[in-house]
């Protein structure tokens, strides 16, 4: 990713936090922008141009204010989705990513006999690094250090030889961030996991672009309902980033809940998603 647009992307998460943090104040286009130390025509244009929205409409789709407003009102995720206007659904999850699971003996050995790929890349929200076995797409971060990011795929899968390469797979998915997703043959992920972790997973799978849910909810769907804090330890350990659509995972009373890879992120994807959906 270019440094232009990185910077770009830095100062939309910092906008988005600035709102965040000073909610109860509503904060205007001016005060926004000098938070991020741009001019309001400046900042304007170039959110419009990250976003494909207005920085209002943008924030519109991430109001926390408003998800607790109609969570409290007893309202279900369904309805409260419906009525922000996010009626479409999503193509990504349902028709392109595919789970494969590890058999037992590749999940105890931590990868002995596997020869595991990796590649940096970029998508809309920061450089990521993709790693496949062969089989499938097995991690996907968001980097902030490529040494540190490595150093977290190595310690995932202990066992295995890694090299600095691109296959079919990787090159699949960079299309997801550069191409028409209606045009990609599916994705495959190759990951280990528990079996409880595996129907997180795939739990998270189920939820379309553009819609939030909860933890406790995710517990229900998977016939555990009193196992909100397992779903969300699961969660956490999830593999591969934004595939695998953990960020749409926020508390029941209306928080954001955390993310590995940082609650700004989280909230501009969730809003760079809703914007999409709804411009589609």
């Amino acid at each position: 990713m270019n440094d232009q647009v990185m910077i770009d992307y830095k100062r939309v998460a910092r906008a988005i936090k600035y709102i965040n943090e000073h909610a109860t104040e509503q904060p205007n286009l001016d005060d926004i922008a000098e938070a991020v130390h741009l001019s309001p025509y400046h900042f304007h244009r170039m959110f419009k141009e990250w976003a494909g929205v207005t920085p209002k409409e943008f924030l519109q789709f991430i109001s926390l204010d408003r998800a607790k407003k109609l969570l409290a009102e007893k309202q279900t995720i369904e309805e409260a989705t419906f009525k922000t206007g996010l009626s479409s659904t999503s193509r990504l999850h349902d028709l392109f990513v595919n789970i494969e699971g590890m058999t037992p003996g590749e999940f105890k050995n931590g990868g002995r006999t596997l020869e595991i790929c990796y590649h940096l890349s970029e998508s809309p929200f920061g450089d990521i690094l993709i790693a496949s076995t062969g089989k499938g797409i097995c991690s996907l971060q968001f980097v902030e250090s490529p040494e540190d990011s490595l150093e977290q795929l190595q310690s995932t899968w202990h066992n295995a030889d890694l090299r600095e390469s691109k296959d079919n797979h990787i090159e699949n998915l960079e299309n997801v961030f550069s191409r028409d997703w209606e045009n990609l043959d599916k994705i495959k992920l190759h990951i280990q996991g528990t079996d409880f972790q595996l129907k997180v997973w795939e739990a998270l799978l189920k939820i379309p672009t553009g819609r939030l849910t909860t933890y406790s909810d995710i517990a229900g769907q998977i016939g555990n309902p009193n196992a909100s804090r397992a779903v969300g330890a699961a969660v956490g350990r999830n593999p591969v980033a934004y595939l695998i659509p953990c960020h749409r995972v926020i508390k029941k009373v209306g928080g954001i809940g955390e993310y590995r890879w940082g609650s700004a992120r989280k909230k501009a994807i969730i809003g760079w998603e809703a914007a999409k959906e709804e411009a589609g």
